[in-house]
């Protein structure tokens, strides 16, 4: 299928990323033939491919099924994400969400909608899901310091791409997910849904943006980050990490929780520093902030860099580390929490309809094209 061997193989990134979704199909790739000969090492010049998902694997043959990863190195053949790091058969360790929306039904069961309502989403145990606890394991232990400042480096030049926000819908509509029992929809039609609510309910044509874009981050994902890097509550590090964060004592396996400096609520910060001063853990929110932060409104910021932080705005910790002006920001991040929440539906978005409206208002406040 891929024409010579491995490391020759003549894929497009849209071939090999489409590879990875059809059904009963492992892709399947001997080690021997990934290994390079001085020719070709000289002539495997392939930037890496962007557009991978979150979950593609790469088997090492039909025997081991160990997963070599979906984080590439210049020369696009050599994967290189810790075996320990993705899933097999044998080993549902990483990626181990069917899909990214898996994480947000498990807010759901955290936080269910006061008086119920008339859509009931998938029905969770009093304990979560073993995939969901996976998850937040690999979360917990990876979001250090360190590892939050290679990501700002790797990402914040916003050198991947650049794409108009309605490209980046589409683009992000890629991770189209045929598993979800709940919602078999386009990412754009879910966040269509939570930007028509919030215009339903007549607030300003900023806060409609917000909710259309606020996801957009996740385009993470497909520029082959995990799902732990992705999606997730979000929390400052650099100091003591709140009990209060789901899942706490997966901390213990965190480098961070070992080190002295951090061992305080403040750790390296001053009491009411604010947090413009504290490093986040790192995710489609801290991403897409960096976007757009020139471009939108105090509140859609903080809406759009927060509305993962649930330790914040739900469990209100972390006070010692804000200032006035957070906490009055933050009555909009609680303001957007319950769109954000409570908007998924399975009654389908007529997009071609709603585009003009979105695209006028993209205009407005994020024309052109952006550095992604």
């Amino acid at each position: 299928v891929g024409r010579r061997a491995a490391a020759q193989a003549a894929f497009s990134p849209k071939e090999i990323a489409e590879l990875g979704s059809l059904e009963g199909v492992d892709l399947i790739v001997d080690p021997t033939d990934v290994d390079l000969d001085e020719a070709t090492e000289r002539g495997s010049l392939l930037p890496p491919p962007e557009n991978l998902p979150c979950g593609f694997q790469v088997f090492a043959g039909p025997h081991e099924k160990q997963a070599l990863g979906s984080e590439f190195s210049s020369k696009w053949k050599v994967w290189s994400r810790p075996i320990e790091l993705m899933v097999t058969p044998d080993n549902p360790q990483a990626t181990p969400l069917q899909d990214l929306d898996e994480w947000e039904d498990d807010l759901l069961r955290r936080y269910p909608k006061e008086g119920g309502g008339d859509r009931k989403f998938r029905d969770y145990e009093s304990e979560a899901r073993s995939s969901v606890r996976e998850f937040y394991r690999l979360n917990h232990h990876h979001q250090t310091m360190e590892f939050v400042q290679e990501k700002r480096a790797e990402y914040l030049p916003l050198n991947k791409r650049r794409m108009t926000v309605w490209e980046a819908l589409e683009y992000l509509n890629t991770l189209v997910d045929d598993s979800d029992p709940d919602i078999d929809l386009p990412q754009i039609e879910h966040l269509l849904q939570t930007a028509e609510a919030i215009r339903r309910d007549g607030h300003p044509h900023w806060f409609i943006l917000t909710g259309l874009i606020h996801d957009l981050g996740k385009i993470l994902c497909l520029f082959g980050e995990p799902q732990w890097a992705v999606v997730g509550d979000t929390f400052p590090l650099g100091c003591r990490f709140s009990e209060k964060i789901v899942y706490h004592e997966f901390f213990s396996d965190n480098p961070d929780s070992t080190r002295p400096e951090y061992a305080t609520p403040l750790g390296l910060y001053e009491e009411g520093c604010g947090l413009n001063q504290v490093t986040m853990s790192w995710g489609h929110d801290e991403y897409l902030y960096h976007v757009v932060k020139d471009r939108l409104p105090e509140p859609a910021l903080y809406m759009i860099r927060y509305h993962s932080c649930y330790p914040i705005h739900r469990e209100g910790e972390y006070a010692c580390l804000m200032n006035d002006h957070d906490r009055e920001m933050f009555a909009w991040v609680k303001a957007f929490n319950p769109y954000d929440l409570y908007t998924k539906s399975s009654q389908r978005v007529d997009v071609a309809a709603l585009r003009p409206f979105y695209e006028d208002l993209i205009e407005e406040y994020l024309p052109g094209k952006l550095a992604w």
